[in-house]
């Protein structure tokens, strides 16, 4: 094939709902494309995988690694640094590993979000959905979704599946939400890390004195991880639980006031809504930044040469809009065939809290368009404020009324 020129990652939306316009002609083009590294050192240049064969192929093939020492950057560092040079993965910090050691944490942890496990969090969910919905009723007929219903409802159901005290969640949250950022300042950094860390030390030593019958007590009770490998395997879960729930509730909220017509056949058919929050996944896709993997040795992947030790980046927003796969794929569509969609990844490195990540936002939109019939945006759309400098996409805000409109 003709040699390209490598191009840099795409972050710029024309729409808050749709990924930048450059995938569709980088998937045009052949869906496997030359791309430019800006961190340093590390390779001048990677690959983008844009088409949804393509990255499923990639996230499922074992000669792509996902560990943390591997990886290029493909996007500049948060703060400026001389060097950047990738370490290996914490012990207990799985998802950055690979093979028997990445099989080993997982399948630790993997009986807590199963399907059925997480089914049984479904009354715990409700509870906590609602008794948020009323403290809004109770201010008034305005709110800041955000802050008052998907980030704490999110944070206090992983709280409770994992046993996070819920006097800690809200000092964990923000300081997570600082480490979620694109950008800061070293000493940021630093002192977000040290609450995190100082927090879950807590919390994982007292598990070890006192264990409780929550994920954090019976993981400690189990004899086979230490305290570090403990604290890290938690904030690997906690971390990616608190964020990524709640964009997607905030954010499908937006998306769905800018689709009346797709949220009114929700309210006349509310068993479209496991489907609904399918095509959600798809058409959102908060993991904005795709995932990366490091070729272990040279691979061909459409028509490319990957040679071994580079790094590919697959374009997860792009894959889930490829028209091969999905129809009219820039429509939201609640009824839409979702299978096969990479919202959650895919392979062994796929999200392992996705069930629980479905089972919370079934509740919390069936809960909210319930409570309030009438709600909708308290400004315009172009006034609501979005994360696109943040690790997962979605809103900084979203002010809420359900106040019928004077006509």
């Amino acid at each position: 094939m003709t040699p390209q020129e490598p191009t840099s990652l795409p972050v710029k939306r024309s729409c808050p709902f749709d990924p930048p316009g450059e995938y569709r002609a980088l998937q045009e083009g052949g869906g496997v494309t030359p791309l430019a590294f800006d961190a340093s050192p590390g390779p001048a240049t990677g690959w983008l995988v844009t088409r949804l064969a393509d990255v499923r192929a990639v996230l499922a093939d074992a000669r792509f690694s996902h560990r943390n020492d591997l990886v290029a950057l493909a996007v500049p560092p948060p703060f400026p640094m001389d060097t950047y040079r990738p370490e290996p993965a914490a012990p207990g910090a799985f998802p950055k590993m690979d093979g028997a050691e990445h099989a080993r944490y997982r399948k630790l942890v993997a009986k807590y979000f199963t399907v059925r496990r997480t089914r049984e969090l479904v009354p715990v969910a409700e509870r906590i959905a609602r008794e948020l919905l009323d403290v809004m009723a109770a201010d008034g007929t305005e709110a800041e979704l955000v802050t008052a219903y998907a980030e704490p409802l999110a944070t206090r159901v992983m709280g409770e599946l994992a046993g996070v005290p819920e006097a800690d969640r809200e000092e964990l949250l923000h300081h997570l939400n600082v480490v979620a950022r694109m950008r800061y300042t070293l000493e940021e950094l630093m002192a977000a890390i040290t609450v995190v860390g100082g927090i879950l030390e807590r919390l994982v030593d007292a598990a070890f004195e006192t264990p409780g019958d929550d994920m954090l007590g019976e993981l400690a009770s189990t004899g086979v991880l230490d305290r570090p490998e403990l604290v890290n395997l938690v904030w690997a879960l906690v971390g990616g639980g608190f964020d990524t729930t709640t964009n997607m509730l905030a954010l499908g909220t937006f998306a769905l006031f800018e689709h009346p017509a797709q949220l009114a056949r929700l309210r006349a058919e509310p068993a479209l809504w496991p489907n609904a929050i399918e095509e959600l996944l798809r058409y959102l896709t908060v993991s904005h930044l795709g995932a990366s993997r490091a070729a272990l040795e040279d691979v061909e992947l459409g028509e490319q040469l990957i040679r071994k030790g580079e790094t590919v980046v697959v374009a997860l927003p792009a894959a889930n809009r490829d028209p091969e796969r999905f129809p009219d794929p820039g429509t939201l569509a609640v009824d839409r065939a979702t299978q096969g969609h990479v919202a959650f990844g895919h392979g062994v490195h796929q999200c392992l809290g996705q069930h629980l990540a479905r089972v919370t936002m079934l509740v919390g939109f069936r809960e909210l368009f319930a409570r309030f019939p009438e709600l909708r945006l308290a400004v315009p759309p172009e006034q609501v404020p979005l994360r696109d400098d943040m690790l997962h996409y979605g809103v900084h805000a979203l002010p809420v009324t359900w106040a019928r409109r004077v006509l």
